[in-house]
């Protein structure tokens, strides 16, 4: 059956689906329903079919769900942030254990996969460490805004991009995933620019002046660093910006600007000005200090990445001996984190910022075991890698949602390390990468840690030994 678009139906939600949706069935035919929970009866409205399935959303809730709750944001439902905010925490832990096991199920085929309860956030709101808000010459206005029958001034935004839209920013002066003090530099930046009457970035233009506001703040040293992102360093603006942040009551150490030129949606440019502090803020993960420049990767959710740290500790079991390759290894957290458990770390990571950082943060905390290479992993890590470096007994494999090309599975097999601990954002790829190792390697644990609450992203750490 083909469902038609724009027919409505009544239906029972059933289960959870990937990116926050859920499914319902309409004569067999699988529907996702966005904003829907498990247990609600709704009336929905199609919005998009294919052959094997549609896409709807919900027109009237007949029966609301017991897993509901009221969300905290009145963005919520129209900025795409947090998109669990109505359910229950619980339930929310459930859906991702649920989703790991799925995962390696479908995408690893594995038969009965056994997935350890999900270790809960500790905070559920104001966990982030970095936000990166847009400024817009295109403000995205929600239905409340719509149906109140305000005027609204169409033409500046800052704040968070609608759900698929590339150029429209809904302009956002209460958000719950920071701090309360991010959003009040927020609105205090924004109030300035419009005053001033500064131009936002229009995408669909490539010009203006105002880009990005990123906002980093060490959630340990209650240190904050503004990196404002502008197409051309103008003076004028970045003076008046500089009094506002210093006369703001929210603390701010150390403003960067940085500057992107080209029409590429990006905080990242090849020009940066430290206007005024250290260029950099610092935070705290278990006992160690690691140092975050504007463009430095860092864990987002400070207080999880110890919880995590810890399970991939735990993990590697290391006695003091051993000799760990961190495979991709970023600024070098994880290594630094495990270097007083092993007797040398070798970290591995393709971008030389990165590099930089991890050697810094090696500095930084008194660790002379770490050796951090520059390079890519499928061109660097062979025998003669193993060779310069020494035989790896553990393996530390933490690498971008994409997962592992296939032929640097193949390489990490071939290195016959007794123990592998794979890190991964993305339990599909993850499950994915595994299922070819089978015959290598086998599973013995799977841990989920919840860094993203009221989000449907989950990060799970897989525990493997060398097959006998």
């Amino acid at each position: 059956m083909k469902l038609a678009k724009g027919t409505t139906h009544r239906v029972s939600i059933e289960k959870f689906a990937d990116k926050g949706k859920s499914i319902a069935r309409i004569d067999g035919m699988v529907v996702f329903v966005s904003g829907a929970v498990p247990g609600d009866e709704a009336e929905i409205s199609i919005r998009r079919t294919r052959k094997k399935f549609a896409e709807a959303e919900i027109e009237r809730l007949v029966r609301p769900s017991e897993l509901r709750t009221d969300p905290e944001c009145r963005y919520f439902g129209w900025c795409g942030g947090c998109k669990w905010q109505h359910v229950d925490y619980q339930a929310q832990l459930k859906a991702k254990r649920d989703s790991v096991r799925e995962a390696f199920q479908h995408a690893g085929g594995f038969d009965d996969p056994v997935v350890q309860t999900v270790l809960p956030a500790e905070q559920t709101y104001f966990y982030r460490n970095k936000m990166e808000f847009s400024f817009s010459a295109n403000r995205w206005l929600t239905r409340k805004e719509i149906e109140s029958g305000k005027r609204f001034d169409k033409d500046f935004a800052l704040g968070l991009h609608a759900p698929g839209q590339f150029a429209k920013v809904i302009d956002i002066h209460e958000c719950h995933l920071q701090s309360h003090e991010s959003v009040q530099i927020v609105n205090l930046v924004r109030d300035l620019a419009r005053t001033q009457g500064w131009d936002p970035w229009d995408a669909r233009k490539s010009r203006g002046l105002l880009r990005h506001l990123v906002i980093r703040e060490g959630k340990k040293t209650g240190e904050r660093m503004i990196n404002l992102v502008l197409s051309r360093f103008e003076e004028e603006v970045v003076d008046a910006i500089t009094e506002c942040l210093r006369s703001a009551p929210s603390a701010v150490t150390t403003f960067v600007v940085t500057i992107n030129d080209t029409p590429a949606q990006t905080a990242i440019g090849d020009e940066s000005h430290v206007v005024f502090g250290p260029g950099y803020i610092t935070d705290r993960i278990g006992g160690y200090s690691f140092q975050i420049g504007p463009q430095s990767f860092f864990q987002t959710n400070t207080i999880q990445a110890e919880k995590l740290y810890e399970v991939a500790r735990e993990y590697a079991s290391l006695s003091g001996s051993e000799c760990v390759y961190d495979v991709y290894c970023g600024a070098g957290t994880i290594g630094i984190y495990l270097a007083g458990e092993a007797a040398r770390v070798v970290g591995l990571e393709l971008v030389p910022e990165a590099v930089r950082d991890a050697r810094t943060n090696a500095t930084l905390n008194e660790v002379s075991n770490c050796n951090f290479v520059q390079g890519d992993v499928l061109g660097t890590l062979n025998n003669d890698f193993r060779e310069k470096h020494g035989q790896p007994d553990v393996i530390i494999l933490d690498p971008p949602r994409a997962g592992l090309h296939p032929k640097v599975v193949k390489r990490v097999a071939a290195l016959g390390s007794p123990r592998i601990v794979y890190v991964s954002c993305n339990p599909q790829t993850q499950a994915r990468d595994i299922a070819m190792m089978e015959g290598a390697y086998r599973i013995d644990a799977l841990q989920p840690v919840d860094l993203f609450p009221h989000t449907d992203h989950i990060e799970n750490v897989a525990q493997l030994s060398l097959a006998k």
